[in-house]
């Protein structure tokens, strides 16, 4: 399919670093939804990865598409579309968190709430090919470390 203009709902094939393959969906820009679904040979049965849990969802630097690979596009699936939830921690005070949605809802939290949301952060190619053949190899990723909110 080669390249194209961002559109939600377009499928993307991520070369990992062993030379395996993992994809993803464009959704409302800059998200990207991640699927748990690797292969040795490039897949193009998007029913097939539409149909995989997803990992996670995060917002990519609009310049790492240009590395993945356009395979197709199908209409999102509802749970797709549903607005994604972050959080943003103080630097100065990591008690004071804020909890926001790509809706524009947004209100002040405790550390423990943001416990398993994804931080607000833009992810470079190479993190987020990183991440991914992390969470296949079951393997802490230091940049989602990292990332985690601070409790104490």
């Amino acid at each position: 399919m080669g390249k194209q203009k961002y559109k939600t709902g377009t499928f993307v094939r991520l070369e990992l670093a062993d030379g395996s393959f993992g994809y993803g969906r464009l959704l409302e820009s800059p998200y990207v939804a991640f699927y748990n679904h690797r292969t040795t040979n490039p897949d193009f049965d998007l029913d097939g990865i539409a149909s995989k849990p997803v990992l996670f969802k995060i917002a990519v630097n609009l310049l790492a598409l240009n590395a993945w690979e356009f395979i197709g596009w199908r209409t999102l699936e509802e749970h797709l579309t549903q607005p994604l939830v972050q959080f943003r921690q103080d630097v100065g005070d990591f008690r004071r968190c804020t909890i926001f949605d790509t809706a524009g809802n947004k209100r002040a939290a405790e550390p423990q709430e943001c416990v398993g949301l994804e931080r607000a952060a833009i992810w470079e190619q190479d993190t987020v090919e990183e991440r991914l053949l992390d969470a296949f190899l079951g393997r802490p990723n230091a940049a989602e470390e990292h990332l985690k909110v601070r409790l104490s």
